[in-house]
């Protein structure tokens, strides 16, 4: 029998020109997958193991990374709070539905900019320092939510809430430098699943809060609750020695884009990120049409709980980040995509029994978070001095796979039903699959191909 891996040159990079931008080495690039090498010098952890001897264990305890876990999530669920609320804010500020959407756009707007300006700043000044500022920040962003008397009050702090929520990606950035080169992909691992966790349970705390006090205590609470958590950074985030940058602020912000030009790890990560998040998407946007009309009439907020449906996928898969570092970053990657695709079959048979999309869901978000912690584990490798902009640019592949997910998976809907949103989300986790494989080859340095 042929095997699929030396069918004609199905595995090679020269076979696939239109990818040529995408796959191409640089020289002196880092591997993106197969056993821990010696990384370039820059992050403050960045040292080779000895040889014959075991790594340094990591500067972060498990109560720093739960802190930094917790942090993380918090600060993201800042940005989602809105989403079950929108109803009961438009009513208060006597807002249209054209104009309650907005509220949400100018939450992902605020995301958006604040990835492009804010993010790479962790690779020009005190991380530390940056990210307790930015929690004071947005303890004031949250402040001025919660006693907006005026749609156009709302919509600027919340955009400044969004904006300031990527400190999630900031903690991510500056947790995965603090650890050894050895560990890096189980510390990303860790903190990732409390961003999730704070994803999914965003919009039921946000329900329970509203209907025991009103949508302002949400942001009162929030902020109360960042506060806290700024002191604790401030008290117990490690200091961490750093070269100075050379690099102006606009050069800083430009070489974000350039490293995606530079650096083809990212590229492909970047691109695979685009796609997964696409998929997830693909599930969630539409999800509510099928279940809040007969036979299933549910309510919104039983509607939200199906997030949490994935929580117990996340959890699981925070240990894809030690995989990596074991060198079996690519094989997580191939089962995760490989699982991400098999979903979508239980996920179709929604009419026959809801417990179908429980499981759907469950493999559907293991799947996503385990290549988005090995996507991490993997892009950190190769810039170390550069990982705040290497988050930056990955997570503007996430944002814009986010995006066109949510906007297609609605016209699949409205022209195929259930049955064409599962279509939809099978195709994306096909061609994910499929760039993986074609990419896959790009993982080699000097000739020689790792294993993973």
């Amino acid at each position: 029998m042929i095997s699929i891996w030396n069918f004609g040159c199905i595995m090679k990079p020269k076979c696939y020109p239109f990818l040529g931008f995408i796959i191409k080495p640089k020289q002196g690039t880092r591997p993106m997958d197969g056993k821990i090498a010696a990384a370039p010098v820059g992050a403050a952890n960045d040292v080779p193991c000895p040889v014959g001897k075991a790594c340094p264990s990591s500067r972060l305890t498990r109560p720093m990374m739960t802190l930094f876990a917790f942090a993380a999530g918090l600060a993201v669920a800042n940005a989602y709070f809105a989403h079950p609320l929108l109803d009961v804010m438009a009513a208060d500020l006597d807002l249209s539905e054209t104009r309650a959407g907005l509220i949400v756009g100018a939450t992902q707007l605020g995301y958006a900019l604040g990835l492009i300006l804010l993010v790479p700043l962790g690779d020009l000044f005190d991380r530390r320092k940056i990210i307790v500022f930015q929690s004071l920040l947005s303890v004031v962003a949250l402040g001025f939510v919660a006693f907006s008397a005026t749609v156009e009050m709302l919509m600027v702090s919340i955009a400044a809430v969004g904006m300031l929520a990527v400190l999630t990606q900031a903690l991510v950035a500056y947790a995965a430098s603090l650890s050894h080169p050895s560990e890096r992909g189980r510390v990303v691992g860790f903190v990732t699943s409390g961003i999730v966790i704070g994803i999914l349970s965003a919009r039921a705390v946000a329900g329970l809060l509203t209907d025991l006090a009103g949508w302002r205590a949400v942001y009162f609470v929030s902020a109360g609750l960042t506060f806290l958590i700024a002191l604790l950074l401030y008290k117990l985030l490690p200091h961490q020695q750093r070269e100075n940058s050379k690099l102006s602020y606009l050069r800083l912000v430009s070489s974000t884009f350039t490293l995606i030009s530079q650096e083809p790890v990212l590229r492909v990560r970047g691109i695979i990120a685009m796609l997964i998040f696409a998929n997830v998407t693909t599930l969630l946007t539409p999800l509510v049409l099928p279940l809040s009309v007969p036979p299933f009439s549910l309510s919104h907020t039983e509607v939200g709980l199906f997030g949490l449906a994935g929580i117990a996928g996340a959890l699981a898969a925070s240990r894809a980040g030690h995989w990596a570092d074991l060198g079996f970053g690519q094989r997580t990657t191939g089962v995760s995509l490989a699982l991400m695709l098999a979903a979508w079959l239980p996920i179709s048979l929604l009419d026959h029994s809801l417990l179908w999309l429980v499981a759907g869901v469950l493999i559907l978000d293991f799947g996503l978070q385990a290549v988005h912690v090995t996507n991490q584990a993997l892009i950190y490798r190769v810039r170390p001095e550069a990982q705040n902009r290497l988050t930056a640019a990955y997570m503007l592949f996430y944002s814009l796979g986010s995006g066109l997910g949510s906007s297609l998976s609605t016209v699949a809907y409205v022209h195929g039903g259930w049955q064409g949103v599962c279509l939809m989300g099978a195709a994306l986790s096909l061609v994910t699959l499929l760039f993986w494989l074609a990419t896959k080859p790009a993982d080699q340095q000097d000739g020689t191909m790792l294993n993973g």
